[in-house]
């Protein structure tokens, strides 16, 4: 059974006060995602979700590079049901019948210039391609932020590339004066292919698949902690975890993703306060 939409907080409330955290699983299924909270494979990450469940949802976009500029504007992935469904941030415009009263409304072009201008440091912990610098395209959205971070070691072809990223967030934190509130967007790169090396006794030539991916999300909920441990170390923190897409592994023929099947366009959501260390 689907778990009911977590009731949204005010953000115009929320924005200003408290740290805000984005943390996209790259290409993570819903179906995978699901299974592993159930079976009790992910404690740290079900500790936090809303009833210990996943929010089914659709992706704003079907690879990575769409759905992420869709997130900036605004635009999180829509609960898997009829709406309409008030967002937490909308960009303002006339006519949008998704903004509500406890919608944070910007004037900016994208929700991370707005974030700047109340008073947030931006950050990006790049994961997957589309954020490695590396050329024109991989500048785009590590652009959007004041202070943005990759390197080879954050990137899919790192079997670490978790636990690198989160040495980078605690780095990033520590930095910051105490009375600077941040926004931190985290790309874990982790779940995207290749994630074959993620499961003991997998092997490249026999490459991806659900298996594979489900070991890959493992890993990332054995190192998570330390990540929200960061983010409430200085005060209390609005947390969104999400994937942007989902991936395709022989469903219906389909392999990958950029393309409209239910294993792409349906993705795991959860957002929750992080509250303060005692």
């Amino acid at each position: 059974m689907q778990a009911s939409e977590p009731p949204a907080p005010d953000m115009n409330e929320v924005v200003g006060r408290d740290d805000l955290l984005l943390l996209t699983l790259d290409t993570l299924r819903h179906d995978v995602a699901v299974e592993l909270a159930a079976a009790g494979r992910l404690p740290n990450l079900t500790a936090h979700l809303p009833g210990g469940t996943w929010e089914k949802r659709h992706a704003p976009g079907n690879f990575t590079y769409a759905s992420h500029q869709a997130m900036f504007a605004g635009f999180l992935p829509t609960p898997a049901a009829p709406g309409p469904h008030p967002r937490l941030f909308a960009g303002r415009f006339a006519g949008s019948e998704t903004t509500a009263g406890r919608t944070f409304v910007f004037d900016t072009p994208d929700l991370v210039t707005a974030l700047a201008g109340h008073g947030y440091r931006t950050v990006c912990v790049g994961g997957v391609g589309f954020f490695n610098k590396q050329g024109a395209l991989g500048n785009v959205l590590p652009g959007l932020f004041q202070e943005s971070h990759w390197a080879p070691e954050f990137s899919v072809a790192s079997p670490t590339s978790f636990e690198a990223q989160v040495a980078c967030a605690e780095r990033i934190v520590a930095g910051l004066p105490a009375e600077q509130r941040l926004f931190l967007f985290l790309n874990a790169s982790a779940l995207h292919q290749p994630n074959w090396f993620h499961l003991p006794g997998a092997t490249r030539e026999a490459g991806d698949g659900p298996e594979t991916h489900a070991a890959a999300l493992e890993y990332i909920d054995r190192h998570i902690g330390r990540l929200f441990a960061a983010m409430r170390s200085r005060r209390r923190c609005f947390a969104i975890v999400c994937s942007d897409h989902g991936t395709a592994y022989g469903d219906d023929g389909y392999t990958g993703h950029r393309l409209g099947h239910e294993s792409v366009w349906t993705v795991p959501y959860a957002h929750f306060f992080l509250e303060p260390s005692a």
